[in-house]
């Protein structure tokens, strides 16, 4: 028998998106284990403690549970990327902001990495990243195509191709995420220095 709603709206609402965050919390920690075709909705409700019909009740397939957690995850990382990246001074504080802020939030959220790795990746058959020059693979960078974009139209920036460099950028970052997946004794901060020399002397002006 599927699980009854509350008669009481309001007891019904905080119970229903506490166990919906707790849905999302257990797949996180499974994905990020087990990675994503290892992690099933039986799975996860016995991480739960509930039944399979139960996870059903408030997300009606994987797909969709899965799909709610990585937004979560890359909402908490956006919000983090863009709060840092708002108190930069000038343009190129900003750009450098962004570097340091993408290998810092993945640094302290190992486990929302490896869900948004497995996701990503597996996501449509697992092509959507592997492939070169995909228009998901630019998405994620426009935010930085647009800071860079901004910079040169303040001055502060050289001449360049705002896409094509952001793309550099954000391959150099994941690089060194991926590399930091694989070998955790990786020093992120010797990283995200050498990060910010490598950014600098791609944008910055020499004159």
């Amino acid at each position: 028998m599927s699980p009854r709603r509350s008669t009481d709206p309001e007891a019904a609402t905080f119970t229903e998106r506490a166990r919906r965050q707790q849905l999302i919390d257990c797949t996180i920690d499974l994905i990020s284990t087990r990675g994503y075709p290892a992690t099933s909705l039986s799975a996860i409700a016995e991480r739960a403690g509930v039944s399979k019909a139960a996870v059903l009740y408030h997300f009606s397939s994987k797909d969709n549970l899965t799909r709610a957690a990585l937004a979560q995850v890359m909402d908490q990382f956006g919000t983090y990327v863009r709060e840092r990246v708002e108190r930069a001074p000038d343009p190129l504080a900003a750009v450098v902001a962004y570097v340091h802020a993408m290998i810092r939030y993945q640094g302290e959220n190992r486990r929302q990495v490896r869900l948004i790795t497995e996701m990503l990746l597996d996501d449509d058959g697992g092509t959507r990243l592997k492939t070169p020059g995909s228009h998901d693979t630019y998405d994620r960078w426009q935010a930085l195509a647009a800071l860079l974009t901004e910079g040169q139209q303040s001055g502060v920036l050289r001449e360049f191709d705002p896409c094509t460099v952001a793309l550099a950028i954000g391959g150099a970052i994941d690089g060194v995420i991926g590399h930091w997946l694989a070998h955790p004794d990786l020093d992120l901060d010797a990283a995200a220095a050498e990060l910010e020399a490598f950014t600098l002397n791609a944008v910055a002006r020499r004159d």
